[in-house]
């Protein structure tokens, strides 16, 4: 009696108008291995595959939250910036596409900045919201990359950016690739003040975003699977007319190919962290290693304890 009710009873309820009490959405389909997974279940596991390990893109703040000791962190105003500057239109006014989203998300961009501590030590992130816009960068995503740099100084902390991005957003045109360079003096003054400025990239990191900051970490981490690159592969193929490589773009042929330092799995990521933060972070030592002379004098024992000249 299966048709009945996968087929005639919908049928019914959608010709009478007639609701049902039980929520949508409450299966989500792995798009890697197409195992249908309980919403719960899935939250639970970190939005992680639990059949096949593929990894889902994570909402900002639920990455903050598993990223910072004990999910504790505050997150800081950003400044205000000129909505619309170019009164940019295309299918769709851009002011419109803005206030959706900031519907949508309850952000006012694709940015967030928070600080708090990993692994016991000071530490700002930058985490991009793929939800606002597929993460584009603007002049709000450029100030608050710039902010969270100046905090990162300003506490004499560790600075950690978590792109998801598919690159500089167009309708802010110019103003959005002058963001480029501005993040990179950024990140620059962070490295000069000798604190460690880490990325841990995101799926997907492209266009503007992997040509200037989101390549430039003192250490580059990445999740399993995540998509980096500047223009997409079908571009690519396209323009120089050849396939490319089985897993081009992917962590893990960025990591084979000495473009990235370490992939690594969501439920590891905050220990890692800490630990190159601490690193990073350590004074230096005094080590009790072998000390070598020009004179030949080694720690070990005394010139003198060599063979005695032969006499004539």
């Amino acid at each position: 009696m299966n048709w009945i009710n996968n087929y005639v009873r919908p049928k019914i309820r959608s010709l009478v108008g007639v609701k049902s009490d039980v929520p949508e959405n409450l299966w989500v389909q792995c798009p890697s291995c197409e195992q249908m997974l309980f919403h719960r279940d899935l939250a639970e596991n970190l939005n992680v595959c639990r059949n096949c390990g593929h990894h889902m893109r994570l909402p900002a703040r639920e990455r903050l939250e598993i990223l910072f000791d004990g999910g504790s962190f505050t997150e800081i105003e950003l400044p205000e910036n000129v909505t619309d500057p170019l009164k940019f239109r295309d299918r769709k006014r851009y002011s419109d596409r803005l206030r959706d989203s900031r519907s949508a998300t309850g952000r006012t961009d694709a940015i967030i900045v928070a600080h708090g501590e990993i692994g016991g030590h000071k530490t700002v992130i930058a985490v991009f919201d793929f939800s606002f816009m597929g993460g584009s960068m603007g002049i709000a995503v450029g100030n608050g990359i710039v902010a969270g740099a100046k905090l990162a100084v300003l506490q004499d902390a560790a600075f950690v950016v978590v792109p998801s991005s598919g690159g500089a957003r167009m309708q802010e045109g110019i103003l959005s690739l002058m963001q480029m360079p501005r993040t990179t003096i950024a990140v620059q003054q962070v490295k000069e003040a000798g604190l460690p400025y880490i990325v841990l990239l995101a799926d997907p990191t492209t266009g503007g975003v992997s040509a200037s900051f989101a390549m430039l970490g003192d250490i580059a981490l990445a999740e399993p699977g995540t998509i980096v690159g500047f223009a997409g592969a079908r571009v690519i193929e396209e323009t120089i007319r050849e396939k490319l490589p089985e897993g081009f773009q992917r962590a893990e042929y960025l990591l084979e190919h000495g473009m990235i330092d370490m992939v690594v799995p969501r439920h590891d990521l905050a220990v890692t962290l800490g630990r190159i933060i601490d690193l990073m972070r350590c004074k230096e030592r005094g080590a009790d290693g072998v000390s070598l002379n020009q004179g030949g004098d080694a720690a070990s024992g005394d010139s003198n304890d060599g063979p005695a000249p032969a006499s004539n």
